[in-house]
């Protein structure tokens, strides 16, 4: 969960449209989606395994990966770390890939599971599944908030992505929903989202991913000389008189 005074992110705000606070029981939402070309890359057969092997495949330029899925045995193979990670920066987390392998015919495939390094931020394991045209696959695809709440408010953020089933060739890179000009007590749930064309929720419609609250106003402080005045007030009076 993430906390945002009155915004949702840095990217530029849709136009303001003039509504009052009712109209934001179904916000305004739209999205990317555009065919996915997949992208085209080699892959290499891996046949050294373990730690060691890893770090060797990796000092090569190379990504240790596992290809499977549809009842296909695994296939160990080794990608172009530049290549994927230009992919991935690209067309994100759900890019399809068609890979070559060295004397195989190619398969498409879309990553499942990747292991980065958080320090070097490079790529250390991926998993691939096998994907056929015309397949419906299920991702998270990420949501993005766009715009500014009302003054005076904060925006928690609950879930940053959203389960989706689309064709494994059309998905939505991301979901954008505004929030501009949103007031206290807008609440967005996953049904309120429009989907792109063919892409059903795989997630319960009323799993919330943002909602709008009041800001807490902290109470001002007395000043220093303030302060220092009413409590030499207070202990006047507290003080017994003399006899």
């Amino acid at each position: 969960m993430r906390l945002s005074p009155g915004t949702a992110d840095d990217r530029t705000a849709p136009p303001t449209i003039d509504a009052t606070p009712a109209d934001y029981a179904a916000p305004t939402n739209s999205f990317r989606s555009f065919p996915v070309s997949e992208v085209k890359i080699s892959a290499e057969p891996r046949t050294e395994f373990g730690k060691g092997g890893a770090r060797r495949t990796r000092r090569a330029g190379l990504v240790p990966a596992v290809l499977y899925g549809h009842g296909e045995k695994p296939v160990h193979i080794a990608l172009p770390a530049r290549e994927f990670a230009a992919a991935i920066r690209h067309g994100g987390l759900n890019q399809v890939f068609a890979i070559d392998v060295q004397g195989g015919a190619s398969t498409l495939a879309l990553p499942k599971a990747i292991q980065k390094d958080p320090i070097k931020d490079t790529y250390e394991h991926i998993d691939l599944i096998i994907v056929k045209r015309g397949e419906k696959v299920t991702v998270d695809v990420p949501v993005i908030l766009t715009g500014d709440a009302a003054k005076n408010t904060l925006v928690v953020t609950e879930s940053t992505t959203l389960s989706l089933t689309a064709e494994a060739l059309h998905l939505p890179e991301s979901v954008e929903v505004s929030i501009e000009g949103a007031e206290a007590g807008t609440q967005i749930t996953a049904g309120d989202v429009t989907l792109p064309r063919g892409s059903e929720l795989a997630v319960d419609p009323s799993t919330v991913i943002a909602l709008v609250s009041a800001a807490q106003t902290v109470a001002e402080e007395p000043a220093e000389g303030e302060a220092a005045e009413g409590g030499e007030s207070a202990a006047a009076e507290e003080a017994p008189a003399e006899a």
